[in-house]
């Protein structure tokens, strides 16, 4: 199996994607293709000792920074790395390709060059997120910031296709994230969505509260781009918190030193349950090819991370359970 990755995306690139990318090659059972300018890849891998036998480069001359503005980037740099990785994955060249990129070019890359898959009227990005009791897959985090009811449908079904066939869960439960549990909270939007979930025939078990997110009860939590990126920089935030209030408390003192040395494991327990690195990066579902959006600030254990999701992804054959989810629902519906 082959994963591209775009050497060129994140807030350290090339370095971080690179270093990310040969612990994957040591690590996983794929071969590597690394997109971006020949001269910085190279540079970087001189820096190591050796280089693994499935890491391979294809030099793109363009990249699309961080700040750049998403459709005009991708349009007018025809040969960005982003575009590159997507020409190769629907080329058939690559089973997944993987970016830590420019969120928004990649979301745009990806329906220029690739389209949706049959039936599909949004992209969705969703990222699996730990929990207390068990990760749970947010859905949209970003991709479609005002949608409509039928798309949150079809995120729950993606959803719910996705946490069945790769993550493995025999009946996921699905909630509609809301202010409230009770069946009339939120808007008309809410409302109209909710009795969409509640009629697709999935495990719909109502709607959840933002105090859910994390609890691990629910397999998938659906809701718009908007709130869901709200959300996900919230846990993000709240998490680097955590890790400060923890360490400043700890240096308080020699009794919290002490007690910051016995508690050391919990310590580290914690850091590993919220820290992103972990959880790898969030698939776009609903484009006609694996495309996995890594966080900007990924480290090379969160690069290798999202390599490995993109290749669980492939390997799962994500794309042909979740048309065969859309459709099943389409052909059952009363409206088709």
């Amino acid at each position: 199996m082959k994963i591209a990755l775009d050497a060129m995306g994140g807030d350290t690139a090339p370095e971080t994607a690179v270093a990310g990318a040969l612990r994957a090659a040591r690590e996983l059972p794929v071969e590597l293709l690394l997109i971006g300018r020949q001269d910085a890849v190279e540079r970087e891998l001189a820096r190591y000792q050796d280089r693994p036998a499935n890491l391979s480069i294809l030099h793109a001359s363009e990249a699309i920074g961080m700040d750049e503005p998403p459709v005009s980037s991708v349009r007018k740099k025809k040969d960005a790395s982003i575009n590159v990785g997507m020409a190769v994955l629907r080329e058939g060249k690559a089973d997944a390709f993987v970016s830590a990129g420019n969120t928004g070019a990649m979301v745009c890359a990806a329906m220029l060059n690739l389209g949706l898959l049959s039936g599909v009227e949004r992209p969705g990005i969703a990222l699996t997120l730990p929990g207390l009791r068990g990760e749970t897959l947010l859905i949209d985090v970003g991709a479609n910031i005002e949608p409509k009811p039928s798309h949150l449908l079809q995120y729950a079904l993606m959803g719910e296709a996705y946490a069945r066939f790769v993550l493995e869960r025999q009946r996921p439960r699905v909630g509609l994230l809301n202010v409230g549990q009770e069946e009339s909270k939120g808007t008309d939007f809410h409302k109209e969505t909710y009795g969409l979930l509640e009629a697709a025939g999935i495990n719909f078990v109502g709607n959840v509260e933002g105090r859910d997110i994390f609890l691990g009860d629910y397999d998938v939590i659906v809701c718009d781009g908007f709130v869901g990126n709200v959300a996900l920089k919230t846990a993000e935030s709240l998490a680097y918190a955590i890790k400060e209030v923890l360490k400043r408390s700890y240096r308080m003192s020699p009794i919290t030193r002490l007690g910051a040395w016995l508690s050391r494991d919990a310590f580290l327990a914690l850091r590993k349950e919220i820290d992103y690195a972990e959880h790898g990066g969030a698939p776009l579902l609903g484009v006609n090819g694996v495309c996995i959006i890594a966080h900007g600030a990924s480290s090379a254990k969160a690069i290798k991370n999202a390599i490995r999701v993109g290749y669980e992804s492939a390997r799962h054959d994500v794309n042909r359970h979740l048309v065969e989810e859309v459709q099943r629902y389409a052909h059952a519906s009363p409206r088709s």
